[in-house]
């Protein structure tokens, strides 16, 4: 009984390898063992699959440059003194001569700048040849 056992046991064992050895691609005979089009294939996958992780790495370290750059940034702002309250200044008081005179002089800039758009608006306006 024992030594039946063992011969079913090494049967068993044996078996795995046998089947497996039986399903293995075999070429013909004068035939290339290597499909230059699957290795071709094969090589192009492996390249395609180095440039997306090259390009995964490049991104993340791009993510990582903007986040430092925030976080310089912000600390450079949060260091920075805060600007001085200046209040408004005052409006200068002048006595009424003056103020008369700063108004005729600004409706004497308007009359100039009105009749020099004048003359552009005329000379624009002109009749065609």
């Amino acid at each position: 009984m024992t030594a039946l056992r063992a011969l079913v046991l090494v049967a068993v064992l044996t078996a795995g390898p046998a089947a497996a050895q039986a399903q293995a691609f075999q070429p013909r005979p004068g035939a290339p063992a290597i499909d230059p089009h699957r290795y071709q294939a094969e090589q192009h996958r492996l390249e395609l699959e180095r440039l997306r992780t090259q390009a995964d790495r490049r991104e993340a370290f791009a993510r990582q440059l903007a986040m430092e750059t925030r976080i310089s940034r912000q600390r450079l702002e949060s260091a920075r003194q805060p600007e001085l309250y200046l209040p408004p200044s005052p409006r200068a008081v002048r006595s009424p001569e003056e103020e008369e005179a700063l108004r005729r002089s600004a409706s004497e800039r308007r009359a100039a700048t009105t009749s020099d758009v004048g003359q552009i608006d005329a000379w624009l306006d002109r009749p065609r040849r």
